[in-house]
C-alpha cells in the first residue's frame, strides 16, 4: 500500500498524516489488489479540506469532504470511500449470485 500525502495552504503535520494513514489503511481489507492512495490535504478560507482518490487495480474512488476540523475531514472522506467500496463490493456479489441461479444445466 502507498500513499501520497499533498498539503495546499498549510504545514505539513506527521499527526495528521499518521491518522489519514490508520484510517485508509483500514481499507485494505476491501480490496483484492494492493492498493495506491493520493491525498492532499488543503485550507479553503475557513474549511479544512480532504481530498482521497485510491487505486486498486482496475477500480478507483475518489472522495472529498470539507469541514472546519482536518481530522473529522479525515474521518468522513474515508467513511465515503468505505460505503462506494461496499457498494462495488456488494455489487459484485450480487451479479456472481445471480449468474449462478440463472445458469441451470438442461
Amino acid at each position: 500500500m502507498r500513499i501520497a500525502f499533498t498539503f495546499r495552504n498549510l504545514d505539513s503535520s506527521d499527526a495528521m498524516k499518521n491518522h489519514a494513514s490508520d484510517k485508509i489503511g483500514k481499507l485494505q481489507k476491501y480490496m483484492q489488489a494492493p492498493m495506491e492512495a493520493v491525498v492532499t490535504f488543503s485550507v479553503e478560507r475557513h474549511l479544512h479540506c480532504v481530498d482521497l482518490s485510491i487505486h486498486a487495480g482496475s477500480e478507483s474512488y475518489l472522495g472529498r469532504e470539507e469541514q472546519e476540523d482536518m481530522y473529522a475531514s479525515i474521518d468522513l472522506v474515508v467513511d465515503k470511500i468505505r460505503h462506494q467500496l461496499r457498494r462495488t463490493k456488494d455489487a459484485n456479489a450480487q451479479k456472481r449470485r445471480s449468474a449462478t441461479v440463472e445458469s441451470p444445466g438442461k
